[in-house]
């Protein structure tokens, strides 16, 4: 029994020493590194270089990436609303030329496209009847002259006693009658185009022209050379595009904020670089078929060059004259979550240590060449907060405070974003 307590005894002993010797080396040796919440080492956090917010480019990299300069622009974008509209033009402002009478197309003088003034010659219409009506008109002129004279025979014998009363009374309805026919047949000729006054046995026409009712562009043409048409087949139609106007379909929700006087700003669907104005004048008091939309009628301002009756059209509606500093789109890079632009700057980016002795004085003396010819450019980093994006347009406001006129990359910031990312980040 004493046996087995004097081993335990020493066992425990050797085991004191060990742990004893153990603590002594770890007290007196090198100190394990300590770490940050991240798990990196803190001497290492400590060494790392902070993130580069100037970028510079030689004239040939801008040139080549094809970086442009602008301003910050004040647009009206934070107080619209956006709706989905369509080119009109007014019905009193679009026409089809048509005859009155029927009758084969002869000559057919223009094609779509074509501009016609009111009263210009469209095409001309032949027709036999067109002959006879005219001779009707003569016969009747040439009756008319008969019953003049028998009226007056009538009259005379009438006053001798040597003549019935009856026969007056014939006479003087024949001759009223013949009279009211050739009313109605001038005012025939002369919806035909035909003068009565030019009509004669030695020229009688043959064709009738038919004429614009308008000033406008010819926007379809409806018949061909030898087709029959007549007032309910037309030759054309006219569309004057100088009157257009804008239908814009604006939800429920928003009627309420639309007041008539108010500016809109559209562009066309299949050409958003242009933008155009119009000013609302009228509102829809009924939904648009089945929709919930109403139909916001808007006279379009300025330049209507490109505009075509039935274009799709997407515009804003501006609720107030706030404005707000904006800038392309494309000037704005996302970057870790957040956004920037780039702002010229007289500003250098700092020298970097990396890359030993030899690759910094190769950076240095580059850099320095650039900066003796004066050609390079240099853009700082600036964070800003995006607004609402319309029109290509987004408004933006800076973080920190900056000057009222600076100049920032509006184009291929992207690039200037990538130069920026490819000569930082490094770290010792």
């Amino acid at each position: 029994m004493k046996f087995h307590i004097n081993k335990i005894k020493c066992f425990i002993g050797v085991a004191s020493l060990a742990l004893l010797f153990h603590a002594c080396k770890s007290n007196s040796g090198d100190r394990a590194p300590e770490h940050n919440e991240t798990g990196k080492p803190v001497a290492e956090v400590a060494h790392q270089e902070e993130a580069p917010t100037i970028a510079s480019l030689t004239p040939e990299q801008v040139k080549t990436v094809g970086v442009q300069l602008g301003d910050v622009e004040y647009k009206e974008l934070t107080a619209t609303i956006k709706a989905n509209g369509m080119l009109k033009v007014p019905n009193n402002n679009k026409a089809n030329a048509t005859s009155l009478y029927g009758g084969v197309i002869k000559t057919l003088r223009v094609q779509i496209g074509d501009y016609v003034r009111k009263g210009q010659e469209i095409a001309t219409i032949a027709n036999p009847q067109f002959i006879q009506l005219q001779e009707e008109y003569l016969s009747t002129g040439s009756k008319i002259t008969f019953a003049e004279q028998e009226l007056q025979r009538q009259k005379t014998l009438n006053e001798g006693n040597a003549g019935a009363g009856k026969n007056l009374q014939n006479a003087t309805a024949e001759l009223n009658t013949l009279r009211t026919r050739r009313a109605s047949l001038q005012q025939q000729l002369t919806l035909m185009g035909i003068q009565p006054s030019t009509v004669s046995n030695a020229h009688l026409r043959s064709t009738l022209i038919v004429t614009s009712p308008l000033n406008g562009t010819i926007s379809n043409v409806f018949a061909k050379i030898g087709s029959y048409v007549d007032v309910s087949s037309p030759v054309v139609e006219i569309v004057d595009n100088g009157s257009l106007h804008l239908d814009l379909q604006v939800f429920e929700k928003d009627l309420p904020q639309v007041k008539v006087g108010q500016t809109i700003h559209f562009t066309i669907t299949n050409n958003p670089t242009t933008e155009y104005d119009a000013t609302v004048f009228s509102i829809g008091s009924s939904f648009e078929n089945d929709s919930k939309t109403i139909a916001v009628h808007c006279k379009v301002n300025g330049n209507k060059s490109g505009l075509i009756d039935g274009m799709n059209i997407t515009g804003l509606v501006s609720l107030d004259k706030v404005t707000t500093p904006a800038v392309p789109n494309d000037a704005i890079v996302n970057a870790d979550g957040k956004y920037y632009v780039f702002v010229l700057t007289d500003k250098r980016p700092k020298e970097h240590e990396e890359g030993g002795e030899g690759e910094k004085g190769k950076q240095s003396e580059t850099h320095k060449k650039h900066e003796e010819s004066g050609k390079e450019y240099s853009f700082e980093k600036i964070e800003v907060l995006k607004g609402v994006s319309d029109m290509g347009y987004t408004a933006v406001t800076f973080v920190n405070d900056m000057p009222k006129k600076v100049k920032i990359v509006v184009k291929g910031a992207f690039f200037v974003n990538a130069k920026l990312s490819n000569s930082g980040g490094h770290e010792h």
